[in-house]
């Protein structure tokens, strides 16, 4: 079976997991709207430790990319774990985490809070890094990365302090 072939069921797998992931919620909130709220929180945990798991596996899989042969088999295993990862684990989970983030701010009244802005911040600038790591992919794939993998071990370390800097604003809320 080609790369791309297999790279497309897993797409497609994504998405149907995604479309039964949407039912059960609409589900879950139609069957149980008092304790929905709580049931979102969980969700979008969940998606954040999914998310961040992603985030976090992602750069340590170029720091190895990078110092494979270009057209190796190693580089190609490289290739199909980069793209599985980001479609099927690291974009899904970023949008959950998106959708049911912004709905428990809305629906807890929690906008005027400072810490949730700076978190609403932070979660942007995460974002752009999860944009990055999405070039990247695309550029590895290509064969076609120029950078060493220090640079990709420096990197490993950003979504990490970006992690610790949100979770302090959201348990300790200190403004």
């Amino acid at each position: 079976m080609s790369e791309e072939h297999s790279g497309a069921r897993a797409g497609k797998r994504a998405a149907v997991v995604l479309a039964i992931f949407a039912l059960l919620t609409v589900g879950l909130f139609l069957l149980d709207p008092e304790n929905f709220y709580s049931w979102a929180k969980a969700i979008h945990v969940i998606a954040v430790i999914s998310w961040m798991a992603g985030m976090l596996y992602l750069p340590r899989l170029f720091v190895y990319h990078a110092g494979a042969e270009k057209g190796s088999v190693q580089s190609e295993t490289f290739k199909l774990m980069e793209q599985r990862l980001l479609r099927v684990i690291i974009n899904p989970a970023m949008v959950v985490t998106w959708v049911f983030g912004l709905w428990l701010a809305w629906k807890g009244f929690a906008f005027s809070a400072g810490w949730l802005h700076a978190k609403i911040a932070l979660v942007l600038v995460m974002s752009g890094v999860h944009g990055y790591f999405s070039g990247a992919v695309r550029k590895f794939a290509r064969d076609a990365n120029d950078k060493p993998a220090r640079y990709w071990r420096m990197m490993n370390e950003v979504p990490t302090v970006l992690m610790i800097t949100i979770v302090i604003l959201v348990i300790v809320k200190p403004f």
